[in-house]
């Protein structure tokens, strides 16, 4: 008995290590972000502010294009996830319930593709869309942030697919519904944990990525948030405004870990979608 209190002890006190570490960055920036200009490099250093300061969180829209930032990575990330949302539904349909050939090699090899790193893309990506037209433009991000995220999508989308039982579309087949009917009436809403949970992790990558971005987008009212929070400076070159950058930061981070302490049961749902059989 003594035995299982202190492991129950010993797990209690490694989660909250484990939180601690994990959530102290995030609540630094929080801190900072309201801290006077003067108090974040005083030394000692002064771990709670002596008075709310919220003049950073203005300056960031007054100075700098910050809401046109907010409102292109609000636009391109939904584009993007809803366009990878409704290919991958139709290839991870057609995998799932047709008799293709290759069918699992298919998918092992959009496996291979999801392994390559944006990196190695980012020539012929800059070639194409320079040559388009398309810099600073929203679709020079949407094409590529669908097509990167493809290869997950399908795959969880797929795994989901297989779990429900083929006699409902025999009997939807029987009240006249084509293929596209049932996707769009049967499958898709019976699939919605695995749906939000692709479209939730689809649309924090489209968020949060940031090399693309930074070589396709080169005016400031093109840019999306994270390139904007790099290129965030103060009165000189020489100076680093981390009372904006915290800001900006808890600005753009915190709907995010909000939608997902809201959804985190679907996003569980979701990604263990097939992995018990029977």
């Amino acid at each position: 008995m003594k035995n299982k209190k202190v492991k129950a002890v010993f797990l209690y006190v490694l989660i909250v290590l484990v939180v601690d570490f994990s959530l102290s960055p995030f609540l630094w920036q929080v801190i900072t972000s309201f801290k006077p200009s003067q108090e974040i490099f005083s030394r000692p250093v002064k771990y709670l502010p002596s008075h709310i300061d919220l003049s950073a969180y203005s300056r960031i829209f007054i100075r700098h294009p910050f809401g046109r930032q907010i409102l292109n990575s609000i636009v391109i990330a939904s584009i993007s996830t809803f366009l990878c949302l409704f290919v991958a539904s139709l290839a991870a349909y057609a995998v799932a319930r047709f008799k293709i050939m290759g069918g699992r090699s298919f998918l092992l090899f959009i496996l291979l593709l999801s392994l390559f790193p944006p990196v190695v893309l980012i020539v012929p990506l800059y070639e194409m869309v320079g040559s388009w037209g398309l810099m600073n433009n929203w679709l020079a991000l949407i094409i590529p942030y669908a097509s990167l995220n493809l290869p997950f999508a399908i795959w969880v989308m797929n795994s989901f697919f297989q779990q429900i039982p083929g006699a409902l579309e025999d009997a939807a087949r029987v009240d006249g519904l084509s293929r596209l009917g049932i996707l769009v009436r049967i499958i898709l809403p019976l699939s919605a944990p695995a749906l939000a949970t692709t479209a939730i992790l689809v649309f924090i990558f489209c968020w949060n990525e940031f090399l693309l971005a930074l070589t396709f987008m080169t005016r400031d009212t093109a840019r999306t948030v994270p390139v904007g929070i790099a290129m965030l400076s103060g009165a000189s070159q020489y100076e680093i405004p981390w009372d904006q950058i915290s800001a900006a930061t808890v600005l753009t981070t915190l709907p995010l870990v909000t939608f997902v302490i809201l959804f985190q049961r679907k996003i569980v749902e979701g990604l263990t979608a097939g992995a018990v059989k029977g």
